[in-house]
């Protein structure tokens, strides 16, 4: 039989990823690739890992992720809100405090569209008086 796995999704901005999170010993894979090479920037990781740091759960879970669309930014934003949502689904307890932290409200930010007559969502085109 086969151990006990978690599964969420989460979003942010273009970006879903897709988290499933089991007993192991903290190991991080995102797309086939180990976490360290996926987010080679240090913000990035530390953005990922945080809902591990705030329930004091590192290296308690192993976390196989499959993320796609938007930026890299985007990417680790989303992938936390997984990783927050599976946490919760393991252990209810944990709800409180992430959701204090505001790791389980998906952040609505998104790119504005761009308004027909204008240059882009809030630039307008130059206006020449003579």
């Amino acid at each position: 039989m086969a151990a006990t796995q978690f599964y969420a999704t989460g979003k942010r901005k273009l970006a879903i990823a897709r988290a499933w999170i089991s007993p192991g010993n903290g190991s991080i894979v995102v797309n086939g690739k180990q976490f360290e090479e996926y987010f080679f920037t240090l913000p990035n990781r530390v953005q990922v890992q945080s809902a591990f740091d705030l329930t004091n759960m590192q290296g308690q879970f192993d976390v196989k992720a499959s993320v796609s669309g938007g930026g890299l930014t985007g990417q680790a934003g989303a992938l936390r809100h997984a990783i927050a949502k599976a946490l919760v689904v393991s252990n209810e307890s944990l709800r409180s405090p992430l959701k204090k932290e505001g790791l389980l409200t998906r952040d609505a930010r998104t790119k504005e569209r761009k308004k027909y007559g204008q240059k882009g969502a809030r630039s307008r085109f130059q206006y020449s008086k003579r």
